[in-house]
C-alpha cells in the first residue's frame, strides 16, 4: 500500500508561483511513475504532468507545458510540481498519483494511489 500527502497549494495572484509536494510512504517500496492531475468543480480530471521513477522522463499537458515543472526529490519518495507563471484558469484541486509501474502514462485510469488533493487559487 501507498500514501500521498500533498501540500504546498494555497491563493496566489496571477503570474505568481507555487510549488506543490507529494510525499509517498508505504511498506511496499518499489518503483513507481509519479503523476499530477487537477481537477476543477464540475470538470473531469485532468491530466498535468507526469514522471517516470528514474526522473529522466517527464510529459507535461499542453495547457501546462513551459511554465510547469515536475521532479523528484533525492530520495525518490517525494514529487514535486513547480508551477510558474500561473493563471485562473490554473485554478483546481491538484492531485498527486501513483502507478505501479516505470512506464509511465496520462490516463488518471491508469494509476492506481491517489492523494486527497490540495487546492490552488490563482486571482486575477
Amino acid at each position: 500500500q501507498v500514501q500521498l500527502v500533498e501540500s504546498g497549494g494555497g491563493l496566489v495572484q496571477a503570474g505568481g508561483s507555487l510549488r506543490l509536494s507529494c510525499a509517498a510512504s508505504g511498506r511496499t517500496s518499489s518503483n513507481y511513475a509519479m503523476g499530477w492531475f487537477r481537477q476543477a468543480p464540475g470538470k473531469e480530471r485532468e491530466f498535468v504532468a507526469a514522471i517516470a521513477w528514474s526522473g529522466d522522463s517527464t510529459y507535461y499537458a499542453d495547457s501546462v507545458k513551459g511554465r510547469f515543472t515536475i521532479s523528484r526529490g533525492n530520495a525518490k519518495n517525494t514529487v514535486y510540481l513547480q508551477m510558474n507563471s500561473l493563471k485562473p484558469e490554473d485554478t483546481a484541486v491538484y492531485y498527486c498519483a501513483a502507478r505501479l509501474a516505470i512506464v509511465v502514462r496520462t490516463s488518471k485510469d491508469d494509476y492506481d494511489y491517489w492523494g486527497q488533493g490540495t487546492q490552488v487559487t490563482v486571482s486575477a
